[in-house]
């Protein structure tokens, strides 16, 4: 235990930052597990806002939140996006003599 006044208040200090860092990554990592199991796009929403804010408050970096937003996004859209149609061709053009 520490002795000194301000290494007993990080403890506390701590154990607050450490239950509510625990509480935003268990919201997160449900919230993607949701999304993964229903595929529902109105769940999406809610998955980036959790995603970004974990990412603000550094509990997560950047670049992981935005890998998965895309890698959920796309297993989204993948899903329920239909077969595109295939692109037309331009006429071919005749040679002027």
């Amino acid at each position: 235990m520490p002795i000194i006044r301000s290494a007993i208040k990080k403890v506390r200090k701590d154990k607050i930052r450490t239950a509510r860092n625990k509480k935003r990554e268990l919201s997160y990592k449900s919230l993607i597990k949701k999304v993964r199991t229903t595929k529902a796009a109105k769940d999406l929403q809610a998955v980036f806002s959790a995603l970004d804010k974990a990412a603000k408050v550094k509990l997560i970096h950047p670049n992981k939140a935005a890998r998965l937003k895309s890698r959920l996004s796309k297993g989204i859209t993948g899903s329920v996006v239909a077969k595109k149609a295939p692109a037309k061709k331009s006429p071919a053009k005749t040679k002027k003599s």
